[in-house]
């Protein structure tokens, strides 16, 4: 995320790290950002949805066709919260010579979004539902991690492991000048390795993990399944833990219920300490809404406090998310934050998915890694062992995730027909009953779908 966007007092300041952050995450050329994006003009927050205009139709339906699903991701970054991006077509928008962006008057109370909020152990919420992974976190970070290592965090999604990961590699670096930490997801981690494979380059992706003093791992569960991956990770790991070096890694289950991981990486996970952290009880989320209310600057009512502890108990980023929304329509529309606000805040983020197009995207990049092929090889006409299986697996999951209807999975697959699409599912379905191993590979590519949306 830009690091510019600390602090945001306008729609136009939304805007634009919104923009920096589709440039910086799905390499955007200059020219298509200045042709495309830059032009663009915030009108205004409504409920759920930014809206943004252009001033002529042919922009308006490229931007929806190109950049939508990009531009409602990096809001939900900025914001922290799901939001729909709605594209007008507003000549009134453009309204002098210099496209100057309309601003809004910022009220005292809530004068910053702050988007990116350093993660500490001083602005954790410690209750009975995560005290020892808490606890044990804290030792790792003075390097009193010998009982501890490796240290495996688990929980569901939203309950605080990565803010316990940012929070180890805070302290550690203040306690330990030039230390070498790397903090990574697993997702990052494997595409790093099968560049360093595509590059021929992977002594210089092992000298990077073999020489850090510290390796903070999120989302473990994601090399699950890539057996090249976990090969990969398993001589890194044992480097690491024979040298006693720090590693912590986080997942969303424990480590024995990541099925189609190996058993010696299973084993391996459970040999520290491992910690759980649970959804937070009433008390403990009424404290998380204060605190992220005092981060922002903004002054909740307690009986709206009350309100949103009560409806949201088992996620702790939909609780900030709504304080941050909260503030943000303050913010840009002075709406004064009461029960009726909160209660239509939350309902739009319970209900609120990831937009499709991004969530089929994903499934396919996800099959794609652990079929060793390229996303563009599985949607082509190619019908090789190893692309066609891949293929039928991307689909299975697709109609399992999304609920698409199967003539718009086939379009998502080089304008294949409803039988194609029927007969893959049916492949998949017949395999998994006969192998347990295959089962056990398509089970977690949906867990760890629907567990990221």
């Amino acid at each position: 995320m830009n690091p510019q966007a600390n602090q945001l007092t306008s729609l136009s300041d939304i805007l634009r790290c919104v923009v920096d952050n589709c440039v910086k995450e799905y390499d955007i050329s200059g020219s298509a950002r200045e042709l495309w994006l830059d032009p663009l003009v915030p009108v205004k927050i409504e409920g759920n949805t930014f809206v943004i205009a252009t001033n002529i139709e042919f922009k308006k339906e490229t931007l929806k066709s190109l950049y939508l699903p990009y531009i409602e991701e990096q809001l939900k970054e900025v914001l922290g919260v799901p939001m729909k991006a709605e594209i007008i077509v507003d000549d009134s928008a453009f309204f002098d010579n210099n496209n100057a962006r309309p601003s809004v008057s910022v009220p005292e109370q809530g004068a910053v979004i702050d988007k990116k909020i350093t993660y500490t152990f001083d602005n954790f919420i410690v209750g009975p539902c995560n005290n020892l992974a808490f606890a044990a976190a804290k030792a790792v970070s003075k390097k009193q991690h010998e009982k501890y290592n490796p240290l495996f965090i688990y929980g569901d999604s939203g309950l605080g492991k990565t803010h316990l990961l940012s929070a180890i590699q805070f302290e550690m670096q203040k306690n330990f000048p030039g230390i070498n930490i790397i903090y990574t997801p697993a997702e990052t981690f494997t595409n790093e390795f099968l560049h360093s494979i595509s590059t021929n380059d992977v002594e210089s992706f092992d000298d990077k993990y073999r020489s850090t003093d510290a390796l903070l791992i999120d989302d473990i569960q994601f090399i699950a399944g890539k057996e090249q991956t976990e090969e990969k990770f398993f001589h890194i790991f044992n480097e690491l833990y024979n040298q006693n070096k720090v590693i912590v890694l986080t997942s969303d289950r424990p480590a024995k219920e990541i099925k189609s991981i190996s058993d010696r990486l299973r084993t391996r996970f459970s040999s520290g300490l491992i910690a759980d952290v649970k959804p937070p009880e009433f008390e403990t989320r009424l404290a998380i809404i204060q605190r992220k209310a005092e981060l922002l600057n903004f002054v909740i009512p307690e009986d709206v406090i009350d309100y949103i502890a009560t409806k949201l108990k088992s996620n702790i980023r939909q609780i900030e998310g709504v304080v941050t929304k909260l503030n943000a329509l303050y913010m840009v529309s002075q709406v004064k934050p009461t029960i009726a606000v909160a209660q239509n805040v939350i309902k739009d983020i319970v209900s609120d998915h990831q937009p499709i197009p991004v969530t089929v995207d994903k499934i396919v990049n996800e099959v794609s890694k652990i079929y060793n092929i390229e996303p563009e090889e599985m949607r082509s006409q190619r019908r090789t062992a190893n692309i066609s299986q891949a293929r039928k697996v991307a689909i299975y999951v697709i109609q399992d995730v999304t609920g698409l209807p199967y003539e718009s999975i086939g379009q998502e697959f080089n304008g294949r027909d409803h039988s194609t699409v029927v007969y893959a599912i049916k492949s998949v379905k017949e395999e998994m009953e006969r192998d347990s191993s295959f089962r056990s590979i398509v089970e977690d590519i949906i867990k760890n779908i629907k567990t990221n949306q």
